[in-house]
């Protein structure tokens, strides 16, 4: 992740040498779930309460599309009913329930729909995430529960990966935005051989602010 940190502040700083910069800072709320599948079977997956807060900023690009890299914490997560099993999380678990903390590095493209001060806009790019920590509550066959931290590692849960990010929103002529925010996750979340496949969703809204602007 200090790699990812490297490279995005060295295209920031190349872009800004160059271009007027918008900084922003964002925070947001979503629902956090997940595409679980079990050895080819759909699991019954719900959504829980997750969030983002994090900066970044605008940078020129060409006309009316900008560059617009991002780095964030994010929190998310999702409860799981299983019809079949693995060792990921257990063999004897019939439900799980995870939280996630994370950060993410996203490199992102803006498309500005007006060049007039109050305008609607769609972004979009990938992220690359970290996760931090994370906790699952386990329910077993028996009818007890275990709370743990989720093992990240070999054949459990990877501790890095990969996600698309799709805005649509409006900004104002005051510097203010509000957006829709959809994220698909494009690596799986396990790591087992022959386990479950685990792709996290999230879906929400996310405001923002542009606080500083610095000129050639």
């Amino acid at each position: 992740m200090k790699t990812i940190a490297l490279i995005l502040s060295f295209l920031v700083a190349g872009f800004s040498a160059r271009s007027q910069v918008n900084f922003l800072a964002f925070a947001g709320a979503h629902g956090s779930s997940a595409q679980y599948f079990v050895k080819g079977q759909r699991q019954d997956v719900s959504y829980k309460p997750g969030g983002i807060a994090g900066l970044g900023v605008k940078i020129p690009f060409e006309n009316k599309l900008f560059f617009s890299p991002a780095v964030f914490y994010s929190l998310k997560g999702y409860k799981v009913d299983y019809t079949r099993f693995s060792e990921t999380p257990r063999l004897d678990a019939v439900a799980n329930n995870t939280t996630m903390h994370a950060i993410e590095a996203a490199f992102l493209f803006q498309f500005d729909f007006s060049a007039k001060p109050g305008h609607f806009f769609i972004k979009a790019g990938p992220t690359l995430e970290m996760y931090v920590s994370g906790k699952e509550k386990l329910k077993l066959d028996d009818g007890t529960s275990v709370d743990r931290s989720m093992p990240f590692g070999f054949q459990t849960y990877g501790r890095y990966g990969a996600n698309l990010i799709a805005q649509f929103g409006y900004e104002t002529a005051g510097g203010f935005l509000i957006a829709a925010q959809y994220t698909r996750g494009l690596t799986d979340l396990s790591n087992q051989d022959g386990g479950p496949d685990i792709r996290q969703r999230a879906i929400g809204l996310t405001f923002g602010k542009y606080f500083h602007r610095s000129k050639n």
